[in-house]
């Protein structure tokens, strides 16, 4: 019987490896627009982030995804994210 590969990958925040569907995927598309992906399908270029607010808060103080983009990431875009990440956390 084959066992199927996990797809692993990396918190901005926390810095560890953790399974793909633990994670939430945050894109910045081809228009340059960052958002949060729930489905983890959309195009673009994704960066993983741990559903907890102490990842997304260690990874703004970090300025992670301001390094995972390559571009400078405004205040606003973090808000929503964070307003995102409270309103999933919040469903679970």
């Amino acid at each position: 019987m084959k066992m199927k590969k996990v797809p692993m990958r990396r918190c901005v925040g926390c810095r560890e490896m953790k399974d793909k569907r633990e994670l939430l995927r945050i894109v910045k598309n081809s228009d340059g627009d960052i958002f949060v992906d729930p489905t983890g399908k959309k195009n673009g270029r994704g960066a993983y982030i741990c559903r907890n607010m102490d990842c997304f808060n260690q990874a703004r103080r970090a300025r992670s995804l301001n390094r995972e983009f390559s571009c400078e990431i405004p205040d606003e875009i973090y808000e929503q994210i964070e307003s995102q990440l409270e309103a999933y956390v919040g469903k679970k």
